[in-house]
């Protein structure tokens, strides 16, 4: 293998951008891995983890940009770095248009503006989110990598200001119909929705789509809010919010189960609201005690929609979805004898979550990198064992790559290697639409997908593979031409993260109870 790496000084780009031309970089042939990044110590840091290491790439600042690639051979990496130029191209085009260089500089050009949108590496977040807050604007914090400390000050100067801060490590919203982040185009309509997790957030805003409603805003809080540290500062902010807000006739929440702390608060705050909420709190077995007659608990994001549309008195009834019996049988007919085991690989970490909430439900054992209580931890992310599903958005995973919701990769090399395993059942996959996220997901994994089935048949055998499509007919990627594609590959696609983990745990148990 060949490393070979390039630094472009004072040539500063978001994190966003830069995850999507390592995307092209990876597409290059002979290229093993790459990474584009800012150079931030963290990110040399994250360069050193990959063994890219100089005294030139310890001297870069935060404005330069560090494009590194391991490849088979010195041609393909020096032909990859070569087409950097190209893939920048119009990127670089626009910017020579643009003068802005600081957040004065907009705010000159745009003096009524009110949010603010930072992506920038987590050790300079704070600051720029600070000097939002002084000049009046409400933040959308995409950077992660900002500590506690750092967010509770954010947080409460907000609280003083009557602004939100969104984020950090927020990964979606959508304000006004504006998507920011990572988000999909859903109707306007009177649910609000407020949630720390991107993909939950997304996909229940794509389910009160489909089922004929739509969003007033929804505004996501970063993955820490509702933890005890923070005492869910932003999540109370919004739910005041969305409150006052005349379009919206109900609102939800969308979260893993909060700090025990923090959702005493909440439940204080939520008995005394004048609309009707719907609390999905992804898993929880014991809901609280309250006296409010229309706050509702629910445990999946699929029954959070559907309480939705009942308080809002439209019948959803003809698009309930549930398990087909005779396709469980079927494919319970169709396995080998030593098929016993379910592999999922998750682009979004909330649907990792939930899916292990469907199944750890159902009785079944699980390994995870990210284990729910009663699953047990996957030692090495890498190695699947047993029943596994796995966050493919993880950290382990995304250090100096792009997230699989941008650069399918990855998981489709995982495809491939989970194939190889005679004693797979089932594959569990999940594909995202929207903004930013990748041009083309599902057409990124069928190559993989279509090959992992091949290798079944060809050992005699048969490989289930179930998938959710998150997303709707607006959004670019075309939801149907997606669907299509994993349905003529043999996929069977679901509505949902849940509906598909609940299909998986019921071939899994009519197996067992079979055996």
């Amino acid at each position: 293998m060949i490393t070979k790496y390039l630094i472009r000084r004072n040539q500063y780009y978001d994190s966003v951008f830069l995850m999507s031309i390592n995307k092209r970089l990876m597409e290059e042939k002979g290229v093993i891995q790459s990474a584009v990044l800012m150079g931030s110590q963290g990110n040399k840091q994250l360069l050193a983890d990959i063994q890219v290491r100089s005294p030139e790439i310890d001297q870069a600042d935060a404005n330069d940009l560090i494009v590194a690639v391991v490849a088979e051979t010195e041609k393909s990496a020096q032909y990859a770095l070569d087409k950097l130029d190209q893939f920048l191209e119009k990127t670089e085009v626009s910017e020579s248009q643009i003068t802005l260089r600081s957040m004065e500089d907009g705010l000159q050009v745009k003096p009524n503006a009110n949010l603010a949108v930072i992506s920038v590496p987590g050790e300079f977040a704070t600051r720029e989110a600070k000097k939002a807050l002084e000049n009046n604007l409400n933040v959308f914090l995409f950077s992660s990598n900002v500590n506690a400390d750092d967010e509770l000050t954010l947080k409460e100067s907000a609280q003083q200001k009557n602004l939100l801060v969104m984020g950090p490590d927020c990964g979606t919203s959508i304000i006004g119909g504006y998507g920011i982040g990572f988000a999909n185009k859903v109707r306007r309509g009177p649910v609000g929705v407020v949630g720390p997790s991107g993909t939950g957030l997304q996909e229940f805003t794509c389910l009160i789509h489909h089922l004929g409603s739509g969003i007033s805003h929804a505004i996501g809080t970063g993955s820490r809010d509702l933890k005890d540290e923070i005492g869910g500062l932003t999540t109370l902010a919004a739910l005041d919010l969305l409150e006052k807000e005349p379009t919206t006739k109900v609102v939800s929440i969308v979260s893993k189960p909060a700090g025990e702390r923090t959702l005493s608060k909440l439940i204080m705050h939520l008995e005394k609201y004048t609309k009707p909420v719907v609390a999905c709190f992804l898993g929880l077995k014991d809901y609280p005690s309250v006296t409010k007659k229309d706050l509702h608990f629910t445990s999946t994001i699929d029954e959070a929609t559907e309480k939705v549309m009942v308080l809002l008195g439209i019948d959803t009834t003809s698009k309930s979805e549930t398990v087909d019996q005779k396709f469980v049988n079927h494919e319970i007919e169709a396995h080998a004898a030593q098929q016993r085991y379910v592999r999922g690989l998750f682009a979004g970490g909330t649907f990792c979550y939930q899916a292990q909430h469907i199944l750890l439900g159902a009785g079944i054992p699980l390994y995870s990198n990210e284990p729910l209580k009663g699953a047990s931890v996957l030692a090495k992310p890498d190695q699947s064992i047993g029943n596994t599903l796995v966050d493919m958005g993880d950290e382990y995973y995304t250090r100096g790559k792009p997230h699989p919701m941008i650069d399918g990769t990855m998981r489709s090399r995982r495809i491939e290697h989970e194939s190889d395993d005679p004693e797979v059942a089932i594959l569990l996959l999940d594909f995202i639409l929207g903004f930013n996220a990748s041009n083309d997901p599902v057409g990124e994994a069928i190559n993989a997908i279509q090959d992992a089935k091949q290798k079944a048949r060809s050992r005699k055998q048969h490989l289930t593979v179930i998938a959710s499509i998150t997303g709707t007919e607006e959004d670019a990627q075309d939801y149907a031409m997606q669907s299509k594609l994993l349905e003529d590959a043999g996929v069977v696609v679901k509505h949902s993260n849940a509906a598909a983990a609940k299909l998986c745990a019921a071939i899994l148990n009519a197996r067992e109870r079979i055996s």
